[in-house]
């Protein structure tokens, strides 16, 4: 995986350089202390994982992800603790909290490359895909699923005969799934298309499951 850093404090840069070369699948291709230079680079040049503080001079953390248009992993790196819950809000691999021992940073990165080879692997060429649930990895159509419910970091897909909890967010969920077939409704549901029998104005009901729709979401429902 290739990745960069971006902290104001030179030292905490030093440290994320220190441990990822560690980390034999990991190359860190890049580091900064200003964020806006980070944003030229991610504009030219793609990468897999980012690591990122939260608190820095003229934007935080949190604003620098939002503004991004493709979203990469990202690991926040941080001393403070109060914005945990946002973070995972932003589909953020993991947490952080500064100082942290190598354990703990080789930990959140062996989640990155799980959620990556997950990301590599998707083919929507084909009419299924396999989900991990548990120790067992299962086949799933696309023509059995209904939906799809975000909680945190796990999505359950709700299929016609049953339900499946998988470790993954809902904007990986939506990455396997073929566009033409799926579609995201709200911050924390996808719906099969051909599936929605009545859209109403602030919900659509699918197979006879009522699932809430966002407002920013609606438009794209219309025909």
């Amino acid at each position: 995986m290739k990745a960069i850093a971006i902290d104001d404090e030179p030292m905490a840069l030093e440290v994320v350089r220190s441990l990822a070369a560690k980390v034999p699948y990991l190359e860190l291709v890049a580091s900064f202390t200003d964020a806006f230079k980070a944003l030229e680079y991610l504009q030219q040049e793609p990468i897999d994982l980012l690591f990122l503080d939260i608190k820095m001079p003229d934007i935080t953390g949190l604003e620098f992800v939002t503004s991004l248009q493709k979203m990469p992993l990202v690991i926040f790196t941080t001393a403070y603790s109060e914005h945990a819950v946002t973070s995972f809000e932003l589909d953020a691999v993991d947490y952080l909290l500064k100082p942290f021992s190598l354990a703990r940073f080789v930990k959140a990165c062996n989640k990155a490359q799980e959620l990556y080879q997950l990301r590599s692997g998707a083919d929507t060429s084909k009419d299924y895909l396999f989900l991990k649930t548990g120790y067992e990895q299962v086949k799933v159509l696309y023509d059995e699923i209904l939906y799809m419910e975000a909680a945190g970091n796990y999505v359950t897909f709700v299929l016609r005969d049953k339900k499946l909890l998988t470790r993954m967010t809902i904007s990986e969920a939506s990455e396997l799934l073929p566009a033409e077939k799926f579609t995201r409704v709200h911050r924390s549901y996808i719906v099969a298309k051909d599936r929605i029998d009545k859209i109403e104005r602030h919900q659509v009901c699918v197979q006879g499951y009522e699932v809430p729709v966002g407002a920013s979401y609606m438009q794209q429902l219309q025909v």
